[in-house]
C-alpha cells in the first residue's frame, strides 16, 4: 500500500494501476522507467471521485533511437481513461530534452511522493541534477502561465468550482517559494502553504481543503473574499514579469549536456537489463 501523507492509495487501485502499467509496457514493447501520481491526489486535495492522474517514463529498445526518423516518431504514450485511472507518459528522449527547458511537469513528476514504480537510476539522477540545474524564471513562467489561465476561466462569477481556487493558490505559492530562493516548490499543497502563505489567509485555505476534499470532483461554492484579494494581488504584483521570455535553455551549460547524455545511455542499459 502506497502512503500518501495520512491518505492512503487502495491496495486494489494500486494493484490495478500497475497491471495497466504492463500491460502498457508490453502492447508498447517499452521499459517504464518511473510511474508516479501527478495531479490532485499527489497535490493532496483530491475530491472522493478524482480521478488517478498516472504518469510514467518510458525506453524504448536501443535500435528505435538508432532510427534514421527518430524525429518523427512518436513520443508520447497516452491510454483512455478507464475505471478512474488515467495513464499517460512520455519517452526518455523527449523526458530530458524537457528537463532542459525546466519543464514544471516533469519536476513535479519527479519529486511526487506517490511513486508506482523506480528502475534504475534515472529518476535519481535528475533530481540530484535539479537543484543546481533549473532556471527559476522559466519555473516561474510556468506556474504563472497556470495561474491566469485558470483566474480567467474559473474564478469571475457568483459561483466557482471549488478545485480551481487550489488551482490558482498552489502556482501563486509555488512563485513565492522560488522567488524566496527556496528552491523547487514541494509538491504537496500544505507544505507549500506552511512554508510561504501569508498568515491571513491560511484559515481559509484550511477551510477550502476541508471543503474540497469532501465534495464532488465538479463541486461549487461561493467565492472566499480573503482567497480573492490574494490571488488578485499576487497577478497584479506578477503583470507581466514572467510574460514574453520564453523558457532559457539550460543546454547553455556544456557539462549538463554530457551529463544528461551520460544518463540517456545509462538508462537504455538499464531498461534492456531489466527486460
Amino acid at each position: 500500500m502506497t502512503a500518501v501523507g495520512r491518505r492512503l492509495i487502495e491496495p486494489t487501485v494500486e494493484r490495478g494501476i500497475l497491471d495497466r502499467l504492463a500491460a502498457i509496457e508490453s502492447e508498447e514493447g517499452v521499459t517504464i522507467m518511473y510511474a508516479c501520481e501527478a495531479g490532485s491526489r499527489a497535490w493532496g486535495f483530491e475530491s472522493p471521485d478524482s480521478d488517478y492522474d498516472v504518469r510514467f517514463v518510458y525506453a524504448r529498445p536501443r535500435d528505435w533511437y538508432l532510427s534514421f526518423d527518430i524525429e518523427r516518431r512518436r513520443d508520447v504514450i497516452e491510454r483512455p481513461i478507464f475505471d478512474d485511472i488515467d495513464c499517460s507518459g512520455w519517452d526518455l528522449r523527449k523526458a530530458l530534452h524537457l528537463f532542459t527547458r525546466t519543464n514544471g511537469a516533469l519536476l513535479e513528476w519527479l519529486n511526487s511522493m506517490i511513486r508506482y514504480m523506480e528502475r534504475g537510476s534515472f529518476a535519481a539522477s535528475l533530481r540530484q541534477l535539479t537543484a543546481a540545474h533549473f532556471n527559476a524564471t522559466a519555473l516561474c513562467y510556468h506556474y504563472s502561465h497556470m495561474a491566469r489561465r485558470n483566474f480567467r476561466e474559473h474564478l469571475t462569477g457568483s459561483q466557482v468550482r471549488l478545485k480551481k481556487y487550489l488551482y490558482m493558490l498552489r502556482p501563486l505559492l509555488a512563485i513565492r517559494h522560488i522567488e524566496r530562493g527556496l528552491g523547487i516548490p514541494p509538491v504537496r499543497f500544505e507544505s507549500l502553504v506552511e512554508a510561504v502563505a501569508p498568515e491571513a489567509i491560511r484559515p481559509g485555505i484550511a477551510k477550502l481543503l476541508d471543503v474540497k476534499r469532501a465534495a464532488p470532483e465538479r463541486g461549487t461554492g461561493e467565492p472566499t473574499p480573503e482567497l480573492n484579494h490574494f490571488i488578485a494581488a499576487e497577478l497584479d504584483r506578477h503583470r507581466d514579469a514572467f510574460s514574453g521570455l520564453g523558457r532559457p535553455n539550460l543546454l547553455e551549460s556544456e557539462d549538463l549536456g554530457l551529463r544528461l547524455n551520460d544518463i540517456f545511455r545509462e538508462t537504455i542499459n538499464e531498461a534492456e537489463d531489466s527486460g
